[in-house]
This record gives structure tokens, C-alpha cells and sequence, in this order.
């Protein structure tokens, strides 16, 4: 049944399967001391359920096992690697998405196919109870899949496989079925401190610690409030998340393309103009964000990150011409009315930096 199991998921587009039991209680400990650090931010959902995050069998009861997948994402119509992320995080003018954004909402891609391996795996052994989770519950994802052998816990807390680095999503399957679990894997990290020492706002501050507070991915994509002032120059031209500390890690020089043009990335989050990001207005993000994991931050947001970039370049007027320096401007000053009184601070704020 294994190997079907496995012939399947790879069918469905997932890279690697495995199989962990649900006795994670020697995880608690570090789970609740992050929590009482306040590492998780505004995050609160993040400690809302308790320890049924680390209790699989309480939140979903009848469960005696999780099947684990991931699924590789980096867009298989783009040659995407560190040096040429390097080259883009230098054009001031353009904005960056994090490259598992740049695609379609993987909640919705990573979900599906789960569903479809349950409903194999149920023609060959009859109906099970089970429920798919990927990133949308209280579940402890890196863990489950380190236990189940995906890989093991890199310092910047991600799960690292040596044959493709981190660029994957993760998913589970809990059943109320009995199976063997999988043998984990050995770390490979080493002596290494790449993605501590190049994360430009310091935000592992130890290693296998995050603080999220500091993550650019949770300041542009979890925090709703301004930006502190003291992360706004380091945060540069990225408007949706940041992928620095994956691209640090020498494991990421065998990250794998994707297979399914699910991921793809689509054109207007390649490269973007930010003042062209600028000129959308809330149908337009809508329009241009369907079917995007990007679209759930909303509008204001959005101009948010996007006028903190332009700001940014501003900052670096000596990287522009006159005529981008003229359409970022003219960019920021068409929200300086805007409802929302985050978007209303931050184009104030941007608009100063040309001063």
C-alpha cells in the first residue's frame, strides 16, 4: 500500500510523503516558551487553541497518524535563483513578491490534491475519517513533517530536504488510521549561520529561533498596523514577504522547479513597477490578485507595503531617473486622502524621503 501511496503522490504533483504518529508532546515546551516570548506578534490565533497545536489527536479526535506531503513551488516559467532574486532586490523602481506568492493561492492547490490522494488512498481501503489541513489550522506543520522524514528543522526554523532545499509547501492528511511512521532524517546545517548573519532584520536572533516581529514576511503580510520605523529602509523594495534567509541556505542550490503551472508566476507580481503597483485601484488589486494568496492582506494593505517601497526609493534617488522619481511621486500623492489612516502615515512618511 506504501509504495501506491507513494506512486499516487507523486501523480498528484506532491515531491515527498511521509507518515508521523501524533505524540508531539515533547514539542510543547519550546512551543509555549515561543509563545511567552511574544515571538509571534499580533499573530494571537497562533496561541488561540492552546496546545490542541501540538495535540493532533485533540483537535481532530479519532486521529492515530498524519500523512505529510510537500509540494515544491518555484515557478517552472522563470529561471529563479539567488543571484538573479539578488539582481532584482537592487532595482530600487521595481517591487519584490515572494516567490511562493507570485502564483496561485497554494492553500487551494496543496488542499485539492490532498483531497484527491484521501480519496485514492479510499478506493483502495475503504472509507477512513480524515481531515486536510496546509497552513489553515492549528497544526505543527515543520514538526510533523520532520518526524515523518521531509526533512530536518534548519536554523532559520524552515524544513530543509537535501535534494530540494525549502521551496515547498507542507500539507497533512490526519486519519483514524493506524499506520507505520516513516524514518525521520538526519540535520545537515552544520556549523553554517548563512541565513542568520544575511537576514536583513536580524529576525532569527538565535539559531531554530524566529522572532516574528522582526520577519519582513509578517511585517508586509501578518501586521495590519504602521511599520515600525526601524525595519522601513531594511525592508527596501519588498512588498508581499521575503525569501533572503532561503536564498542564504547552501541547501537551496538544489531547490526543485515545480511541475504543476499552478504555480507559475504571473506576470504582473514579476518584476512589478511600483508606480504602476500605485495606479491600482481596489478592483484593480482584486482583478490582478485573483486567485492569489496575495489578495487576503486587502487593498490598503497592499498600498501600505507598496508606498514603504517607493519611499524606499526615494531614499536612493541617485538609483533613478527623473522620470521615475516624477511617477513615484505622483504615485504616493494619489493616497495622501486615503481612508485608512496606516496607508495616510505611510504615504506621508515616503513622500518625505525625497526631501
Amino acid at each position: 500500500m506504501w509504495k501506491t501511496l507513494q506512486i499516487v503522490a507523486r501523480e498528484l504533483g506532491f515531491s515527498q510523503i511521509g507518515i508521523a504518529g501524533v505524540n508531539l508532546s515533547d514539542a510543547e515546551p519550546g512551543l509555549q516558551a515561543w509563545l511567552a516570548a511574544g515571538f509571534n506578534g499580533n499573530m494571537h490565533y497562533l496561541a488561540s487553541h492552546g496546545l490542541k497545536r501540538a495535540r493532533p489527536s485533540e483537535l481532530v479526535p479519532g486521529t492515530l497518524s498524519v500523512i505529510t506531503v510537500r509540494m515544491d513551488y518555484l515557478p517552472g516559467n522563470l529561471n529563479t535563483d539567488a543571484q538573479s532574486e539578488g539582481l532584482a532586490l537592487q532595482q530600487a523602481s521595481q517591487g519584490v513578491v515572494s516567490v511562493y506568492a507570485r502564483g496561485r493561492d497554494y492553500h487551494k492547490v496543496v488542499r485539492h490534491r490532498l483531497q484527491t490522494l484521501q480519496t485514492r488512498m479510499a478506493e483502495i481501503l475503504g472509507p477512513f475519517g480524515h481531515r486536510v489541513f496546509t497552513d489553515s489550522a492549528p497544526v505543527l506543520e515543520a514538526e510533523l513533517a520532520v518526524r515523518s522524514g521531509l526533512g530536518w528543522r534548519g536554523k532559520n526554523t524552515l524544513v530543509l530536504q537535501r535534494e530540494a532545499g525549502s521551496f515547498f509547501f507542507l500539507g497533512e492528511l490526519f486519519v483514524d488510521l493506524a499506520l507505520p511512521a516513516t524514518e525521520d532524517t538526519s540535520a545537515h546545517c552544520g556549523t553554517c549561520t548563512a541565513c542568520l548573519d544575511l537576514c536583513p532584520t536580524q529576525a532569527i536572533v538565535a539559531p531554530f529561533q524566529l522572532d516574528a516581529r522582526r520577519c519582513i514576511s509578517y511585517l508586509t503580510i501578518e501586521h495590519a498596523g504602521p511599520i515600525p520605523h526601524e525595519f522601513r529602509a531594511l525592508i527596501g523594495n519588498r512588498i508581499y514577504g521575503c525569501d533572503d534567509c532561503q536564498w542564504a541556505c547552501p541547501w537551496n542550490k538544489y531547490a526543485q522547479k515545480s511541475s504543476l503551472p499552478d504555480f507559475d508566476a504571473r506576470e504582473p507580481l514579476v518584476a512589478p513597477e511600483l508606480h504602476e503597483l500605485l495606479s491600482w485601484d481596489e478592483p484593480e488589486f482584486l482583478r490582478k490578485t485573483e486567485g492569489s494568496a496575495i489578495r487576503r492582506i486587502g487593498h490598503a494593505r497592499w498600498l501600505r507595503n507598496v508606498a514603504l517601497a517607493a519611499g524606499n526609493a526615494l531614499a536612493s534617488s541617485n538609483k533613478l531617473s527623473a522620470t521615475e522619481l516624477e511617477q513615484l511621486t505622483q504615485g504616493l500623492l494619489a493616497w495622501r486622502q486615503h481612508p485608512d489612516p496606516v496607508v495616510q502615515e505611510q504615504v506621508a512618511w515616503s513622500l518625505a524621503q525625497s526631501a
